[in-house]
């Protein structure tokens, strides 16, 4: 294979690990955490779609137990290639000076295509060609070839869903036979301290094979514009091309998909546990997308300064810093500045409880706001959209609320 053009996103990123990601910023993600009747629920629903372990495997340590369970799982496992083609501007003047620029006012320049590839991981969790990765591995990518072993020819795949908030994506391709599969277990049910085993392309170093354990559950992560709030870490070593690959417990099951790595550490991995994994396929499957309400505002947290400078009757609410275009917070007429209070009648007093507020309701409802502006108490109406697939950032010219 080529060298990797373009490093898989993810996967080499310096990242910040620290509680609260949201930090009273912007609305946008669902909570990635489900309580045991949501989980329970989930499973339920997930079985239409995949094979998920109907309790969580007790497999003692042995001196054959890893290589046994590469055998049996290795050729559900395949690399994922994306071609990801750019637009990019190249100067042709012949009298182009890389220190003074064009000798004709920057004239000269042409637009070109470059094309960049990245390399992950994947595997078949249908034996008609169904398998899971990571959103960002196939980010953006023009064409999608599976490498399957057995074959001399990668597969093209397509894209039948994907979900930017929690980095998954359902690929399909056709084989002439059943392909082989993986089963989902139960992260929730994995202890810290579990041994685990990750498969994948790490540098393009087809089927490489490390071990390490559980060693922590529920970490929150923030990487570029995405925020992870319940990732497993782990000790198996994983680097870029292993994203999408799966992490394994010793009876061979899936309970996650290997998708960060820190840079500021050796031994520090992490992965999104099929607990979530549960609660996205079936959306993933059905309709190509995950539904969750959206407002459409960056929001800070109040506190008794802003109380005073908005003129609240208590340190509580959220100011709206910024109002996404076109978004259902921007059709409502709220505007930066504005301090949200309730919605629906029940009081908010900061960004985990509006996301909690607007989460609760489906896309199409209509919710009703109270808003403080600057002391005097109005109320709007906002009908909640669909939360858009893609990253979501304040824009770098917009700064929030003093």
């Amino acid at each position: 294979m080529a060298s990797i053009q373009r490093t898989v996103a993810a996967a080499v990123v310096g990242f910040a690990v620290g509680a609260g990601a949201v930090g009273g910023g912007l609305y946008t993600y669902n909570q990635l955490n489900p309580s045991a009747q949501a989980q329970q629920n989930a499973s339920a629903n997930i079985r239409q779609y995949a094979t998920v372990a109907s309790s969580p495997s007790n497999v003692p340590m042995g001196p054959n137990s890893v290589s046994n369970v590469v055998k049996q799982v290795s050729p559900a496992i395949v690399k994922v290639v994306a071609t990801v083609k750019k637009n990019v501007n190249v100067n042709q003047s012949p009298f182009y000076n890389p220190f003074f620029g064009s000798l004709f006012g920057g004239q000269g320049t042409l637009p070109q295509t470059e094309v960049q590839t990245d390399i992950g991981t994947g595997f078949f969790f249908r034996s008609n060609g169904y398998l899971l990765t990571n959103d960002h591995v196939i980010q953006g990518a023009s064409t999608i070839q599976v490498y399957v072993k057995g074959y001399a020819k990668p597969f093209t795949a397509s894209v039948v869903g994907s979900d930017y908030a929690t980095d998954l994506a359902v690929l399909k391709i056709t084989p002439p036979k059943a392909m082989p599969t993986l089963v989902l277990g139960q992260s929730s049910q994995t202890p810290v301290g579990a041994w685990v085993i990750a498969i994948g392309n790490p540098y393009n170093l087809s089927d490489t094979v490390t071990v390490g354990v559980i060693s922590a559950k529920g970490r929150p992560l923030t990487i570029g514009s995405r925020d992870y709030t319940n990732l497993l870490q782990t000790s198996a070593a994983i680097n870029p091309g292993n994203s999408g690959g799966p992490l394994l417990n010793l009876a061979g099951q899936v309970v996650g998909i290997n998708t960060a790595v820190s840079t500021q550490g050796q031994g520090i991995g992490f992965a999104i546990p099929t607990s979530t994994v549960d609660a996205v396929l079936p959306q993933l499957m059905k309709t190509g997308h995950v539904s969750r309400a959206w407002l459409g505002v960056f929001i800070t947290t109040d506190n008794r300064a802003l109380a005073r400078q908005y003129n609240l009757k208590t340190a509580s609410g959220v100011i709206v810093d910024y109002v996404e275009p076109n978004s259902p917070a921007s059709k409502a007429g709220l505007s930066a500045g504005e301090v949200i209070t309730a919605v629906n009648g029940k009081s908010v007093t900061s960004a985990s409880t509006l996301k909690k507020a607007i989460n609760h309701d489906r896309v199409g409802t209509t919710v009703t706001l109270t808003l403080n502006d600057h002391g005097r108490t109005i109320t709007q109406t906002a009908t909640l959209g669909q939360q858009p697939n893609r990253a979501i950032t304040l824009p770098s010219s917009v700064s929030t609320i003093p």
